[in-house]
């Protein structure tokens, strides 16, 4: 063998070992290759098993989550003040569209009558105790009634002090929206500020309420209904005339506000009259308002309270007769007073 086929033997060896290395090198890639795959279908298999899972617990609890608001719509009916209990649905309910007149069409005679209250409510905004009164009565809730009314009733309500009172002031409030929400859609009539495009005494509300139906006043028909049922409860004129004085101002405060016309007040009591008329017929505010009543007689008449009332008039020193609720009397006064800090009653 001389050099050049030595030399020949070489180069194929070299050509040979490089062909095995490129095929031991391309095998080796080939089976990582494989391992990857194994492991994505692996992992593939494993996120499919997992999101299957997780639509099933998705399903489930979309389902749970339906039937306990199924539930819950039933048991508490059509509204919920803070856990009130509502006594009808929005469909046992009157439709007050068929009920309520038509609000005043722009530039009738009705709505000159409108323009007049607006223009008066601007006024009223220029007493500053009056203008801050009407921005407190803006807050929809029931405490907002209950600081409102307490003094008036000669009680003060609470969850843990009058439980009965409370509790059914609680449920009466739940059924106010159900009666006016549907005419208020309807109806769909402009505000007053969204009219005039001007500002209100409650500017940061503006928005959310532009667009929403003025007719009739919701926040009237609420604290209406709520004095109403107060004066049912306490069954005393005296107290009677100053709860719905005070309901009657709830309302204009809303035209003071600028966020209703007056005509949107009016049906606001009206809607509120006939709600309270059809909630003392159902069976559950019955028994409601006999336990509130004794409530009241009993809270309202019992020696705490008559104890409470005799210091006061003690430190008053002035006058010798006090009503059961602190306020001065005279002579000619009836019904139960504290008289030389004993309670008598006057007929």
């Amino acid at each position: 063998m001389n050099i050049i086929h030595i030399f020949e033997f070489m180069v194929l060896a070299a050509v040979a070992a490089l062909l095995a290395f490129a095929a031991f090198h391309l095998a080796q890639s080939r089976h990582r290759e494989e391992r990857q795959l194994d492991a994505s279908a692996h992992n593939l298999a494993q996120l499919i098993s997992r999101r299957m899972h997780l639509s099933s617990l998705l399903g489930s609890t979309l389902l749970t989550t339906a039937f306990i608001f199924c539930v819950a719509s039933t048991a508490f009916a059509a509204g919920d003040e803070k856990n009130g209990h509502a006594y009808f649905t929005k469909a046992e309910l009157p439709d007050m569209t068929k009920i309520l007149p038509p609000f005043p069409a722009f530039e009738s005679a009705r709505f000159v009558a409108d323009q007049s209250q607006h223009l008066w409510g601007k006024l009223m905004r220029q007493d500053e105790a009056r203008a801050a009164q009407a921005q407190n009565d803006a807050v929809y809730s029931m405490q907002t009634a209950i600081d409102a009314y307490s003094p008036l009733f000669g009680l003060e309500i609470t969850k843990e002090g009058t439980p009965e009172i409370y509790s059914i002031l609680q449920d009466v409030l739940a059924s106010c929206d159900s009666i006016y929400s549907g005419a208020k859609a309807k109806f769909n009539r402009q505000r007053p500020y969204a009219y005039y495009d001007e500002g209100t005494l409650i500017p940061e509300k503006e928005e959310k309420h532009r667009y929403e139906g003025s007719y009739p006043s919701g926040h009237t028909v609420f604290f209406w209904t709520s004095a109403l049922l107060l004066s049912d409860i306490c069954q005393s004129n005296e107290a009677m005339e100053k709860l719905l004085a005070r309901g009657y101002e709830f309302g204009q405060s809303r035209v003071i506000a600028g966020y209703h016309w007056q005509s949107d007040v009016d049906a606001g009591r009206m809607a509120g009259s006939i709600l309270y008329q059809l909630i003392r017929s159902h069976e559950r505010f019955v028994e409601q308002l006999a336990k509130a009543r004794a409530e009241f007689k009993e809270k309202a008449g019992g020696s705490t309270n008559v104890t409470n009332t005799t210091r006061a008039a003690q430190q008053e020193g002035s006058a010798r007769i006090y009503r059961i609720d602190g306020t001065p009397a005279n002579d000619t006064a009836k019904g139960i007073v504290i008289a030389n800090g004993k309670k008598v009653i006057i007929k």
